[in-house]
């Protein structure tokens, strides 16, 4: 790629798409800033300046891409009449957006709550936080309206709802990295998604 020196924001998109592809291809411990620097065709010195250091490039790669991706979700819980039918267009979005981008899903899914440094903190982005309330007030909004049965822990609920749906995408994306063919496809996700629901609202006590 040709070395850009100029400070535009070109060069800060093109930081955020190297280091989104090198950190889901390498891994972020593994992957350095020069080699992001020179993927994106610019300097280690405007990566600093405009990120600061890699753990902050991968903050605003998360942040962009969680806002993007949450304001999809908003439009499609306003329409949605229930909550069971937003959380299941909740899915087909996300399902859509990281099968049309690959490195983000790996990102979000392998790098998005690692702990990392010497204080052993997990970060979570803003656009992750975001996404988590937004599940809350659908699983309060299914306890209304009788999705959900209202006995259920709400962090419990949210968690159940959240890690069977990373699990059944983060398998399918190893399966495609090992080069398996694909277990399941997104019909399938969703049908199973579907039958969790159906059980947390007919489950006996």
């Amino acid at each position: 790629m040709t070395f850009d020196p100029d400070s535009t924001q070109t060069s800060r998109q093109r930081l955020l798409e190297a280091g989104k592809g090198l950190f889901a291809k390498l891994g972020f411990e593994q992957t350095s800033t020069a080699a992001i620097a020179r993927e994106a065709g610019t300097s280690e010195s405007q990566l600093v300046r405009y990120y600061r250091s890699k753990i902050g490039l991968l903050e605003a790669i998360f942040n962009e891409n969680w806002r993007e991706l949450n304001h999809r979700i908003q439009q499609v819980v306003v329409a949605a009449t229930d909550a069971r039918e937003a959380l299941a267009g909740v899915l087909e979005c996300i399902t859509e957006v990281f099968g049309q981008d690959p490195p983000l899903a790996y990102l979000l899914l392998f790098e998005g709550r690692r702990i990392r440094g010497a204080t052993s903190e997990i970060i979570l982005s803003k656009g992750f936080i975001e996404f988590d309330n937004l599940l809350h007030v659908l699983i309060h909004r299914g306890k209304r309206d009788g999705t959900f049965r209202t006995d259920l822990n709400d962090d419990a609920l949210a968690s159940a709802l959240l890690g069977a749906t990373e699990a059944m995408i983060r398998d399918r994306l190893l399966a495609q990295r090992a080069g398996r063919p694909v277990p399941y496809n997104d019909q399938e996700i969703r049908a199973i998604f579907l039958a969790l629901m159906h059980g947390l609202q007919h489950l006996s006590s």
